[in-house]
């Protein structure tokens, strides 16, 4: 009986992990319908992720016609080799070259779009804000801004090493990358897109973490589904203005939910 009653509650844990993380899933579907009430503002929100989207396509392109010059620079030490093996190895390492610039895309994509959509962005979420009622954002200091941004793209870099590294162990390797891949990626974007609701409140990096906790699988949910619509071609750039908005409702969401958790303890 015991042990029935230990299965039944295990299962019923797994099944509100699973409700959380689709509603948080959801919540990126929701911003969609933004595009029906505000068309002209999310078209605006669209324009950071193209010019974002421009930049790395080029990057991604020169690096793609150049990448056996660069294995050749970098495997100058091969060059008395046999034919056969110094070819196979400048192979290997211009494939090696093209994914990590690849899995650095990803990354660079998102913290790139968020260091040039700032003002794009904060525009649409002080619009949702608005249009929920409630609360009246305040203006966020330019060098609280500029610091977030610098550790954006450390925090991108490193994710994307991370990415890499899980994406050469022997034989899971071809699984674990793009797992690890989307599960970070979602990571940085509820991250990322949740700070300003939640910074405009006053709330620190240190409380935000908390509270986030409180909402985890739906926070996760939400960054998943997010990333999963990245890998859409071309659906970034459509995705974007409506990730916006899916993470002003889940900063919402996630100070709804401590509240009323607060009032149950007290």
């Amino acid at each position: 009986m015991a042990r029935r009653a230990g299965g039944g509650r295990g299962a019923s844990r797994a099944g509100s992990i699973v409700r959380e993380f689709l509603a948080g899933a959801s919540l990126v579907f929701r911003g969609f319908a933004t595009w029906r009430r505000r068309p002209g503002l999310m078209l605006f929100g669209m324009l950071p992720a193209v010019i974002a989207a421009a930049i790395i396509a080029t990057v991604l392109v020169v690096m793609g016609l150049n990448a056996q010059d660069l294995s050749a620079v970098l495997t100058g030490f091969a060059e008395d080799w046999d034919a056969g093996w110094r070819d196979a190895l400048r192979a290997v390492v211009a494939i090696l070259l093209v994914a990590g610039v690849i899995i650095a895309a990803v990354y660079t994509f998102t913290a790139l779009t968020l260091l040039i959509g700032d003002p794009f962005y904060e525009r649409v979420w002080r619009r949702t804000e608005q249009d929920l009622g409630g609360f009246a954002p305040t203006p966020l200091t330019f060098w609280r801004s500029f610091g977030g941004g610098i550790l954006l793209v450390l925090r991108a870099i490193s994710y994307g090493l991370l990415t890499f590294l899980a994406g050469l162990l022997p034989v899971v390797g071809a699984v674990t990358g793009p797992v690890t891949g989307v599960l970070l990626g979602g990571h940085l974007i509820q991250r990322e897109l949740t700070t300003r609701p939640l910074e405009a409140r006053g709330i620190d990096g240190a409380a935000r973490a908390r509270l986030i906790r409180g909402s985890r699988a739906r926070a996760l949910g939400f960054g998943v589904a997010t990333q999963l619509l990245y890998l859409v071609p071309g659906g970034a750039i459509v995705v974007m203005p409506a990730a916006v908005v899916g993470a002003t409702l889940l900063a919402r969401d996630a100070l709804a939910r401590a509240e009323f958790d607060d009032g149950d303890v007290t």
